[in-house]
């Protein structure tokens, strides 16, 4: 079979588009590889170079210390993710260039390193789901638990219920609850409250404002219920926490 068609991008990184196999010979050392498999149950997965599927239509392979360097970490666990749209039309663009050489070459090199970037930050910003094996997930639920992920990120210190998130989403209660712990391996309420958890301790940390002004600005409705949940999740009281800091 045919490999898979080579694009030198650094002494880092490769990307092999089309179909068949990547070759394995000289590759950089010490490699992870991201394949975007572009089917119909379009996923994205992470692991070994020399574990690539013949089916994964883009493959990027990167060397593990150069995404350590650039984006500070890379994946602890190899792992299969639906493949979200915009992940999707970058692979795309990728494979599908249609300028002529040598501008091909040029752009094909660029959109490489723009799927590379684009990738790790679905990682940092933890926005994937899952694919699991019995294929659970459809794509468009896939992508209205990643929008209710972000909502949970992005307005955490609003007043959040399952009922908002779920119309907000386009998702009903009972399948926000289940996918959201499926794709995300926490309840809802475990994630808004671990958001507004660490806002606090930030908060604690970096301003002078009073401990139950804080406790509000962080969606908690008295100082109480702010107090009892800032101590099970730091084992410190929040007013103690700001004395220790200031006493160092």
């Amino acid at each position: 079979m045919t490999p898979k068609q080579r694009i030198d991008v650094s002494p880092e990184m490769l990307s092999f588009v089309g179909t068949g196999p990547i070759a394995c010979d000289d590759l950089p050392p010490a490699a992870i590889c991201l394949r975007f498999d572009l089917g119909e149950a379009a996923t994205l997965g992470f692991g070994d170079p020399l574990e690539a599927a013949g089916d994964a239509t883009v493959v990027l392979v990167v060397t593990a210390e150069a995404c350590r360097r650039i984006f500070g970490h890379v994946p602890a666990e190899p792992g299969c993710w639906h493949l979200p749209a915009d992940l999707a039309l970058l692979a795309v663009e990728l494979r599908d260039c249609p300028l002529p050489e040598p501008a091909r070459a040029t752009l094909r090199l660029a959109k490489s390193i723009e799927l590379l970037c684009a990738t790790f930050v679905k990682f940092a910003d933890n926005s994937l789901i899952a694919a699991d094996s019995a294929g659970e997930l459809c794509e468009r639920d896939a992508a209205r638990l990643a929008a209710a992920r972000r909502l949970v990120d992005e307005r955490w210190q609003e007043k959040l219920t399952l009922d908002t998130i779920a119309r907000a989403c386009g998702l009903n209660r009972a399948k926000l609850t289940r996918g959201f712990r499926q794709a995300f391996g926490s309840t809802v309420a475990d994630a808004i409250a671990d958001r507004r958890l660490q806002g606090a301790h930030r908060l604690l940390l970096a301003t002078d404002l009073p401990v139950s002004s804080i406790g509000y600005r962080c969606g908690y409705s008295n100082n109480a219920s702010f107090t009892r949940a800032f101590s099970r999740r730091y084992g410190v009281a929040p007013t103690r926490l700001r004395a220790l800091e200031v006493a160092a």
